[in-house]
């Protein structure tokens, strides 16, 4: 299982979603914003890229891809898993 289903699967079962639902739930999600191939669980290479990212570096690429800038200039809060400016 490619490692970014593999997140996604553990984090809605901890939400309290069965496995087997949680699975169907990821699977489709990550279908649609192109990180799996449609029809299958095999990551595509934006898949394979974001899976190997840490929470921190996907969290920092959200951020940057939403104001245009770079990545670089954010910090990256645990507790709710997103990032801030920098000196902002």
């Amino acid at each position: 299982m490619p490692a970014i289903l593999d997140r996604l699967v553990g984090q809605l079962k901890r939400k309290g979603h069965s496995a087997s639902t949680s699975y169907a739930i990821a699977t489709k999600a990550l279908q649609k914003s192109g990180n799996l191939k449609p029809g299958s669980n095999k990551a595509t290479s934006k898949g394979k890229q974001r899976g190997a990212m840490t929470p921190a570096a996907r969290a920092k690429d959200r951020a940057a891809k939403r104001s245009g800038r770079k990545a670089s200039a954010y910090t990256y809060n645990a507790k709710n898993n997103t990032a801030k400016l920098l000196n902002a």
